[in-house]
């Protein structure tokens, strides 16, 4: 690959991108396309540097991923599809590419609309800008661009099977922070680790922006580590407040409206700080040590006790979720995750999980206290008794916590409860300062199944679990006619 042009003379020049970013209010994002293409700096593109990435030292050759933390609404958006319709367009690919192939410019997002937004950037630039619409390869679709190059810059949803594909010659990963909360299937890491193989083989540039969310998930690994690193010579970290990279009066009053509000979120989406009121509750690593084999659900044993636990919906967004689970030794294995969607009636799923419960000879199940007596009445009906339990959701969470760290549980392999798991929260409430365990507060988290899943597992890990005699194994004995537990302390009790 030979660049045609520098990304300075790209940006000064006003048949190139010196209309799109232009003048002092395009000052910042020009001084960081400029560094992360280690191109020398003017001495206040120097300051520029300085200010938004911490270090001290001007760099001296291209960084391979440049990771833009800024407030929303601060032209990241922007500034970075200019960069990536810089890759391409302006680099000569014609030694780069075998006969048939064709490059890829993923444009990914946790879901496509997320992602339509710099899609829409770099479609304006190729419509509009003369040396880039003579490169398109006929009529651009609602998702993808072909180019002449032999380049197709693309629409895609986050999705680390998908990305390894076309070689590409750019990336771009928009707001990142929330992948790991919306795209279930689809953590950061994984798309991520699917994705740098592919752009190591032309040496291409990741382009990644997000706002901030809390201290967890690539974002923050990324910042963590090279923000202010000058050792770090692969990776460039920026940071600002939305009014530093994009100065408005209208934003001003925005922002101190939204501090006045909630100052803990106003913080991370205007001002690009991490909340530190919110943390991840446990890692992809604590979660999967505690998995085992490829089997997503445990038939009935004979003779085996088994608990359950019932995440109720009343209709709405939620789905209602079941959790069977036993004791064996010390382990608390889960057996049974099931779910239902949003839209099916509550009453009709009560008697699906009634013959559910039934088949694994349950005949209590706890739950929350939701609908009490909707609920207590529904399963009564079908035969097995509701009781409240005496935990809250994030007692429960809490509770799980040691049982999941001294590798005490035995998990499914199902991919949405792993990822609701991982999505737990810890966030330290302002009023009580008490911590409270939930899934993320933002629009499609969920976390019913990690609940239900959690609160049979806990009921299984609390106290002392009797052994069940069956008839059969009684009758051996001489005791007719009816079923006996035996407790480790060897006193016997009838377990009607």
């Amino acid at each position: 690959m030979r660049r045609l042009i520098s990304m300075r003379e790209a940006l000064e020049d006003p048949e190139v991108f010196g209309k799109i970013l232009p003048g002092d209010s395009w000052a910042y994002w020009r001084a960081v396309l400029i560094a992360s293409q280690g191109e020398p700096l003017k001495p206040e593109e120097l300051e520029i540097y300085r200010e938004l990435s911490g270090r001290s030292v001007a760099p001296t050759k291209p960084f391979k991923e440049l990771w833009a933390v800024c407030g929303r609404r601060a032209g990241k958006t922007r500034a970075l599809a200019v960069g990536a319709s810089y890759f391409a367009r302006l680099i000569d690919y014609s030694d780069s590419f075998g006969p048939g192939q064709r490059g890829r410019l993923p444009i990914m997002a946790a879901a496509k609309d997320t992602a339509r937004e710099a899609f829409n950037y770099l479609l304006g630039i190729f419509l509009e800008v003369p040396c880039f619409t003579e490169m398109l390869d006929g009529e651009p679709t609602a998702d993808t661009i072909r180019l002449l190059n032999r380049v197709d810059i693309q629409v895609m949803t986050a999705n680390y099977r998908t990305v390894r594909g076309p070689t590409p010659v750019a990336a771009i990963c928009d707001e990142i922070a929330f992948w790991h909360i919306e795209g279930a299937a689809n953590p950061d890491k994984a798309v991520l680790n699917a994705l740098r193989p592919g752009l190591a083989t032309l040496g291409s540039p990741l382009f990644v922006l997000s706002s901030p969310y809390a201290r967890k998930g690539e974002l923050w690994r990324a910042y963590d580590r090279h923000y202010g690193n000058d050792a770090s010579s692969r990776v460039l970290v920026v940071q600002a407040p939305t009014l530093t990279m994009h100065k408005s009066e209208t934003l001003a009053d925005e922002r101190a409206e939204a501090f006045t509000d909630d100052p803990a979120s106003a913080a991370a989406e205007w001002d690009a700080e991490f909340r530190k009121d919110i943390e991840a509750f446990v890692s992809i690593e604590q979660v999967r040590a505690c998995i085992e084999g490829k089997a997503t659900e445990h038939p009935p044993e004979p003779g085996r006790r088994y608990q359950a636990f019932v995440d109720v919906s009343g209709g709405g967004a939620d789905a209602m979720d079941l959790a069977i689970a036993h004791r064996e030794g010390k382990l608390a294995v889960l057996d049974v995750v099931r779910e239902v969607p949003p839209g099916t009636s509550p009453a009709k799923v009560v008697e699906t999980f009634a013959e559910i419960l039934k088949a694994y000879g349950v005949r209590r199940v706890r739950g929350d206290r939701y609908g009490k007596e909707w609920v207590q009445e529904r399963f009564r009906e079908a035969g097995i008794t509701y009781e409240e339990s005496t935990l809250s959701k994030s007692q429960i969470y809490a509770a799980w916590l040691p049982v999941l760290n001294s590798q005490m549980c035995r998990l499914l392999p199902i991919p949405k409860l792993e990822q609701q798991l991982v999505s737990l929260e810890r966030k330290t409430s302002r009023g009580t300062g008490q911590d409270i365990i939930d899934h993320p507060q933002r629009k499609g988290a969920h976390d019913d199944m990690a609940n239900a899943a959690c609160g049979a597992i806990v009921m299984c890990s609390q106290g002392a679990q009797p052994l069940i005699v069956t008839k059969e194994q009684a009758a051996a004995f001489g005791v007719a006619k009816r079923r006996i537990s035996i407790r480790p302390n060897a006193r016997m009790r009838s377990a009607y």
